[in-house]
């Protein structure tokens, strides 16, 4: 499949903005300006200002000395660089691979697009009249590299659909402007007459680098094709995605499930035939007005499962709003791994964490309740009881050592644990009775102590000594003495858990 590059060239991307946001401003003549060198300069110049022939880089005082009712509004800071990102985002709807261009511009790797609108002339029509009823001025060009719809786009007189394999032809009557130096070597060019690219490539390439550099050379080997140029896109497409333009707008609820149905089949069989699975998801989808939403899920086990991604899917498409009517949806496996087949036993009925149809139930109650809502614990090889567990990152993972328990462990643990008040006879007993939360309890049973001293490679805190205790009324409770009895202090009480 041969490459195609579209450059899109919007020259008066910030006041087109500004005027968008200020319609009072579409035919009158206005600036932006900014303090350079104690000089206030022209940074950019509106349509009508244009016209008039005031250009960016002027002084202030001589474009008002050549249009007294000249208005000036402050320059916005990285103004420029947001929109031109926000404008790469949404030219997402006309390929995977959109990115910014610095020079003042959007650039687009179109190859294997245009075919989705009927040709690459329409296809860039497209693109013109939807950015042009947006309110920006814009030029763009299509052609077999970067360097060559760049040089169309901006200087070129022809046809903005560059045919393949024609753009060595077109570029040898453009100006060296066109590809993309720096000023001062422009200058330098058109100082020693070499004024066309046609006239830069009369020269042996040798003598051009060393009386220009290297940039020279690899500008008209881009341009020409014959060294390679990439774009980084804004969203560097995912190995796992499909894409799902709409010929007309969708804007009902069964239309989104139909196109999610297609993209889910279309993924899912790509990742059955390799051994993968999606862990996460996203669906996004473009709407004409340029907003976008996106609904995004998450499985505990790699799954390719079409029907059980589609209800996870499902309980969040109500969140989507189409309003005027959705272009392009997009499907995309953020997270995939290797889906290993369950090997089943002939004499044994359950297959316990294994059972893919746990898995899928955790999905469908984490998709409801939240994910949080959902937990797995995993012994931690840690002493003190607060830090002995971990939260299980999904159903497959294994715990690094087992449940080492020689005492019972109350079913619920306070964090931190809460001090109380404590009557104990001697040092070593049991406690008599303690206070909690205003409430006296009479202990009739205990046992312990049970020592578990700090952990030497954390050193945090004394050792605790725990009581497993049961007042008049039944209740069990977990209390820990926090260090020794000594002269000078009174060790400290904690009620740490509840028994059920």
């Amino acid at each position: 499949m041969a490459r195609r590059f579209v450059s899109i060239w919007l020259p008066c991307l910030v006041t087109d903005w500004h005027i968008r946001k200020q319609p009072q401003l579409h035919n009158m003549p206005f600036v932006l300006k900014a303090p350079v060198r104690n000089r206030i300069v022209v940074t950019a110049v509106s349509p009508a200002a244009l016209s008039l022939g005031i250009r960016t880089g002027t002084t202030l005082a001589d474009a008002k000395a050549l249009v007294p009712s000249l208005q000036a509004l402050e320059h916005k800071l990285g103004l420029a660089e947001q929109l031109l990102q926000r404008m790469a985002e949404w030219c997402i709807r006309f390929t995977p691979v959109a990115a910014p261009d610095p020079l003042g511009g959007l650039l687009l790797d179109a190859s294997g697009c245009a075919h989705l609108w009927g040709g690459e002339d329409a296809y860039l029509a497209d693109i013109c009249k939807r950015l042009t009823a947006r309110g920006y001025s814009v030029r763009a060009a299509m052609a077999d590299t970067i360097g060559a719809a760049w040089a169309v786009a901006r200087y070129g007189n022809t046809a903005p659909v560059v045919d393949s394999g024609h753009h060595r032809k077109i570029l040898l009557s453009l100006p060296v402007s066109s590809l993309r130096l720096e000023e001062e070597m422009i200058v330098r060019l058109h100082k020693l007459g070499l004024r066309q690219i046609k006239d830069v490539m009369a020269l042996p390439q040798t003598s051009l680098r060393r009386r220009f550099g290297a940039q020279l050379i690899q500008r008209i080997n881009q341009a020409l094709g014959d060294e390679e140029e990439c774009i980084q896109p804004v969203y560097p497409p995912e190995p796992f995605q499909e894409r799902l333009p709409c010929l007309e707008p969708i804007r009902t609820l069964t239309g989104i499930e139909i196109a999610l149905h297609h993209l889910l089949a279309a993924l899912c069989d790509r990742l059955r035939k390799e051994g993968k699975g999606l862990r996460s998801a996203f669906f996004r989808v473009y709407r004409v007005d340029g907003g976008t939403q996106g609904i995004e899920i998450g499985t505990n086990r790699s799954s390719h499962n079409e029907e059980h991604l589609f209800h996870l899917f499902s309980l969040k498409l109500s969140t989507i709003e189409p309003k005027e009517g959705i272009e392009l949806f997009l499907l995309e496996a953020t997270k995939v791994e290797d889906a290993t087949p369950l090997q089943e036993s002939l004499w044994e009925e359950g297959s316990g964490l294994q059972d893919p149809r746990l898995a899928e139930l955790v999905d469908r109650l984490a998709g409801k309740l939240g994910q949080e809502a959902i937990c797995r614990y995993l012994p931690a090889e840690h002493w003190w009881p607060e830090r002995s567990f971990k939260k299980a990152a999904s159903l497959d993972e294994l715990p690094a050592a087992g449940w080492k328990l020689d005492r019972p462990r109350p079913l619920q643990l306070l964090s931190p644990p809460e001090r109380i008040d404590v009557t104990a006879p001697i040092p070593d007993y049991p406690p008599m009775l303690f206070r909690y939360k205003g409430s006296v309890h009479k202990i009739v049973k205990a046992d312990g102590p049970e020592r578990i001293e700090q952990e030497w490679w954390i050193q945090d805190g004394k050792h605790r000594d725990y009581y497993c205790v049961e007042d008049e009324e039944g209740r069990r409770y977990w209390l820990f003495r926090s260090g020794h009895y000594n002269e000078e202090e009174t060790p400290s009480w904690f009620l740490h858990g509840f028994f059920a």
